[in-house]
């Protein structure tokens, strides 16, 4: 496999936690016009944690794109991303 080959399989595998952070992270922001925080730091733990789920993932199925770790994605990330709008 080359090194593209490489990154794009990466690419693929973390696309999911990428783009629920991103959702996450920026939607509560557009509706509330009042009070801005910084969000890199919001958006680096999001990325983080879905990161961490979609590998364990990996590890534990021994393949990628399982429901059940699209679920425990979704749970994980939208739990932390409450906690992170609560504070």
């Amino acid at each position: 496999m080359t090194f593209f080959g490489l990154l794009g399989h990466l690419a693929g595998l973390l696309a999911p936690a990428v783009a629920m952070a991103l959702v996450l992270c920026l939607a509560p922001r557009l509706r509330r016009a009042g009070r801005r925080k910084p969000w890199s730091l919001d958006l680096g733990l999001l990325l983080l944690a879905g990161s961490v789920v979609l590998l364990a993932g990996l590890l534990f199925f021994g393949r990628d794109a399982k429901m059940a770790t699209y679920t425990a994605l979704v749970l994980v990330q939208g739990s932390l991303g409450w906690w992170l709008q609560r504070r």
